[in-house]
């Protein structure tokens, strides 16, 4: 059976169209697909700004004197001329222990002292007449010179039943009373000097070349929210082969005595400045595999830029190579944008 073939001629014309139409639909559909997309972003603008160096450590706040107050004598305790937890001066008499023995002993060789000073006398003017002999004459002597050394022993033992306060400061409780009995292991009390207080405390051994005499300190410890600054004045010359830290000692003034010694402080010490730092928020550094990376915001794109960093700390980071001053920084959507896509930017104030 054949059919006419205008009937497939029919047919070719009646699809044609269809299909250039529908490639139409299609590409006009692509067309609108195509527009770039634009992501909304923060940045900064990059402006040189003084930077200090520091690190956090913590430490313990110390007397800048302590002694505790023991007798070199026994004895009894016949005074006690302080008040627990008030001010002493220096040279000031705290305890006073009985010395009637001494006292008795040092008044026996004053007439003693008397005695042989008349002896020696009396032999200088017989050996002058040559009625004695010079042995006799030394004899007496070297008796005066006895006794005289006796007295001074006793002196020096009845010095040492008195107490004085080595400084000015501030006496502790005190664990004696009078009519008490001590010896020499008997702990009678605390001096502390505390105007002004160290402030000891341990850094990494390789920050040990930056920190010297004078550098500077701020602490806080718990309980007062007053922030403290003192200087640094000794520095341990030898590093702790444990933890690898050298111990260093500052001093800060304490008028009010506000400070207490064995306070817990947390310490920041200050390295050192510089003066022009290009910071940026740690946020806006992208690590890779060959080093750090940031987005730059120009002309209305994204452009990444490889950076080096220096100080860190705990919100921002140093940029030493890689910017420039009034550079635009992207900080924000950083997971959203690449190389080149078309940004829409929000400047936020930096620090």
């Amino acid at each position: 059976m054949s059919f006419p073939r205008f009937n497939t001629v029919l047919v070719l014309i009646i699809i044609l169209p269809l299909f250039f139409h529908s490639c139409k639909g299609k590409k006009s559909e692509s067309g609108g697909q195509g527009k770039p997309k634009t992501v909304m972003v923060n940045g900064i603008i990059v402006i040189p700004q003084l930077l200090e160096n520091r690190i956090v450590s913590t430490g313990t706040v110390a007397a800048n004197e302590e002694v505790e107050l023991r007798s070199e004598m026994p004895g009894r305790i016949i005074s006690i001329n302080f008040e627990e937890g008030k001010a002493v001066k220096k040279g000031e008499l705290l305890i006073k222990i009985n010395d009637r023995d001494l006292q008795a002993q040092l008044s026996k060789l004053y007439h003693d002292q008397s005695l042989a000073k008349d002896d020696v006398f009396r032999k200088q003017k017989l050996l002058e007449l040559q009625a004695v002999s010079q042995e006799e004459y030394d004899k007496a002597a070297n008796q005066l010179g006895i006794v005289e050394d006796q007295m001074e022993l006793i002196r020096s033992q009845i010095a040492k039943t008195e107490i004085y306060a080595p400084f000015s400061g501030l006496v502790g409780l005190r664990f004696v009373s009078p009519g008490g009995y001590i010896s020499s292991s008997t702990l009678i009390a605390r001096l502390q000097q505390i105007d002004p207080v160290k402030v000891d405390f341990s850094i990494p051994e390789k920050y040990r070349e930056k920190i010297h005499d004078g550098s500077v300190i701020q602490f806080r410890v718990e309980g007062i929210d007053s922030l403290f600054s003192g200087r640094v004045y000794a520095i341990e010359p030898k590093i702790d082969p444990s933890t690898r830290n050298v111990t260093i000692r500052a001093i800060c003034q304490n008028p009010k005595n506000i400070l207490v010694p064995g306070a817990f402080a947390k310490v920041e010490v200050f390295l050192d400045k510089i003066p022009d730092a290009k910071v940026i928020p740690s946020e806006a550094v992208i690590p890779q595999i060959n080093g750090e990376k940031v987005y730059l915001f120009k002309n209305g794109k994204a452009i990444s830029q490889m950076i080096e960093s220096g100080i860190r700390t705990d919100r921002d980071i140093q940029v030493e190579k890689g910017l420039k001053p009034n550079d635009t920084v992207i900080t924000t959507g950083l997971l959203q944008i690449k190389e080149g896509i078309g940004v829409k930017i929000k400047i936020v104030p930096g620090k």
